[in-house]
């Protein structure tokens, strides 16, 4: 009798013992952790990858009087969320303007999301040459389909078809008297939204007429829609030069 309940006793004991010494249930409990874990890392390397979705844009290189200036823009969702002058003029007091005028030229990019910015007074030849980086920049964002969306947040053809009627159109080079005269202008349609002079006479009083026309005359361009516009007085030739390339660049455009 106390032999047989000891059997018994032995026997219970194993079978109470078995599910906590189980190897196959360890070995799911051990398991389970590196899963969640896989799977965890898994969703943040997609999250890392949605995040380097932002594409970067190069705008053409603009030599100037004092050294070259080229944009970098960061895009994201169609916006400009970062800009950078990856060159800019160095040497002497041209290294004190470049330090003066790109951070507020970088702000206002951003800011604006347009190279319709203001130039920074005492840099107008850095301003300009990164306006014109900027505005090519731009052009290659917008030429890539550069994310643009509708009021939804999505894209669609409602955003494409205005995107599409938009286009840059360069007059042919104006030989002057000073230098040569180039126009380029954005066209929405047959509608003139902006009119630049590309190439201009430049050194000596030659820069100063064209500082003091070319803005002009570029205002003149828009309002009128056509280059029978008035010449600057005090800045023939270059007014000349500048209605010849327009009117150039109009007739390519089909105006």
């Amino acid at each position: 009798m106390l032999a047989s309940a000891a059997t018994v006793s032995g026997i219970v004991l194993l079978l109470a013992l078995k599910p906590a010494s189980d190897p196959a249930a360890a070995s799911a409990q051990a398991g389970a952790v590196p899963q969640q874990t896989a799977a965890a890392q898994g969703a943040a390397q997609g999250g890392a990858a949605e995040q380097a979705g932002a594409g970067t844009v190069l705008g053409d290189v603009v030599r100037t009087e004092y050294g070259p200036v080229q944009v970098r823009l960061t895009m994201s969702g169609g916006k400009i969320t970062k800009a950078e002058a990856v060159q800019a003029p160095a040497g002497g007091t041209s290294s004190q303007k470049t330090e003066l005028s790109v951070p507020k030229l970088n702000q206002e990019a951003v800011a604006a999301g347009s190279a319709d910015i203001d130039s920074v007074s005492g840099a107008t030849y850095t301003s300009e040459g990164y306006k014109k980086s900027l505005q090519s920049a731009l052009d290659k964002a917008k030429t890539a389909g550069g994310g643009a969306s509708d009021s939804s947040g999505s894209p669609g053809k409602a955003s494409a078809a205005p995107a599409a009627q938009a286009r840059v159109v360069t007059g042919a080079v104006s030989n002057t008297q000073y230098g040569p005269v180039q126009v380029r202008l954005t066209l929405d349609g047959k509608k003139i939204t902006k009119a630049e002079a590309v190439q201009a006479p430049a050194g000596g009083t030659s820069s100063q007429k064209t500082e003091l026309s070319v803005p002009k005359l570029n205002q003149e361009a828009v309002a009128a829609g056509s280059a029978d516009i008035d010449s600057v007085s005090g800045a023939t030739y270059t007014s000349e030069g500048y209605k010849k390339s327009l009117q150039s660049a109009l007739d390519k455009a089909g105006v």
